[in-house]
């Protein structure tokens, strides 16, 4: 049995990831934050783990990544 949450972060992620096959990554992180935000361990963390293979894929210099590392960081240890 899935909780409408769990099925809202199932859509949430799939939609996150339409939008990286789309190179639309500063929405991507944004949705997988806020699952991150609303459950950090969903999934065994899947939001979380893919968050960090976006952010090695751009590249931990990028600008997007800075910004999202940093709300990654707040979300996780607030």
């Amino acid at each position: 049995f899935r909780s409408s949450g769990d099925l809202l972060a199932d859509r949430r992620y799939d939609y996150a990831m339409a939008l990286v096959a789309e190179q639309a990554h500063e929405q991507a992180m944004d949705e997988l934050l806020a699952i991150v935000k609303r459950d950090k361990t969903w999934d065994d963390q899947k939001a979380r783990k893919e968050l960090l293979t976006l952010f090695e894929a751009l590249g931990l210099a990028d600008p997007l990544v800075l910004a999202a590392r940093r709300k990654l960081s707040a979300l996780l240890f607030s």
